[in-house]
């Protein structure tokens, strides 16, 4: 593709104006605690990213990012090509679009199977499936009835690319992803079943959509470009220094209530990229 405290902002804000009672707006057993191997880190001198790694919708792409994350690979790489309402793309060597890192290409990761332990919610009705959230991501899903005629008891599923998204990019080949990644600032259905979505933002998406952005006629190459200062998956810190996330269960009844609000709010303007699910950012 030449494509310390981190608040809930506005859910948060959300969630209180909508008078929930308090053990409903931050109950312990509503909120899952991230991994830190699934936590990657990206300082930049904009602020600081905390991306969660998601290795049930890419497992091969997450552990690409792992691996290249935690050998230092990213330290002072350009944000090469960033467009405002799209993307901010990084990763790259040469910082051209055209570089990549020693190891092999990585297979395209365009669907993945869902099985019931993941906490799928069915948040809009689609003509062929459901759109809802899994974890922190945006899904088309099939109903959970379909599990019952698989041999594996799960069912197809793809990751959408919605705002805070963080995909993959490749070249014209489908399995030609390497080094380079993005971070969505908007949404974009175009990109999906093409390229692969491997996480979400849980905090810092206002400092991606700081970054310095390029031109329309040079399509958002940027000459004097941001960097990333140092990107670690959280167990690759010092436990004293990392940060830990939690993120609020798409099950839970204050997510519910968030939606809900947000239904009310947009009318048919309602879409599943308009919501996500809170996260607290501590430490580091």
């Amino acid at each position: 593709m030449s494509l310390r405290i981190a608040t809930i902002g506005v859910f948060s804000i959300a969630l209180l104006a909508a008078g929930l009672p308090a053990a409903a707006q931050n109950p312990a057993a509503e909120w899952r605690a991230v991994a830190p191997e699934n936590l990657l880190v990206i300082d930049t001198a904009k602020g600081r990213i905390v991306v969660e790694l998601d290795p049930v919708v890419a497992p091969l792409s997450v552990e690409r990012i792992r691996t290249l994350a935690d050998q230092g690979f990213y330290d002072g790489l350009k944000f090469h090509r960033v467009i405002p309402g799209f993307m901010a793309q990084t990763g790259d060597p040469l910082g051209t679009g055209a570089g990549g890192s020693g190891l092999p290409d990585v297979a395209g990761e365009f669907q993945f199977r869902r099985g019931r332990d993941l906490g799928f919610v069915n948040l809009v009705s689609a003509p062929t499936g459901q759109l809802g959230i899994a974890g922190s991501m945006p899904v088309f899903t099939q109903p959970d009835a379909q599990m019952m005629v698989t041999a594996d008891f799960k069912t197809a599923a793809q990751a959408l690319f919605c705002p805070g998204v963080a995909g993959m990019a490749r070249n014209n080949d489908p399995n030609g992803a390497n080094s380079q990644f993005f971070l969505m600032t908007g949404p974009n259905e175009t990109l999906n079943g093409l390229y692969t979505p491997f996480g979400r933002v849980l905090s810092g998406l206002d400092v991606v959509k700081a970054l310095k952005a390029g031109t329309e006629a040079g399509n958002g190459q940027v000459a004097d470009p941001d960097i990333m200062i140092r990107a670690r998956t959280a167990a690759a810190i010092p436990e004293g220094q990392r940060p830990a996330a939690r993120v609020m269960t798409p099950r839970s009844p204050a997510f519910a209530a968030l939606v809900e609000q947000k239904r009310a709010e947009l009318g048919a303007r309602f879409t599943i990229c308009e919501v996500q699910p809170p996260a607290e950012v501590t430490g580091g």
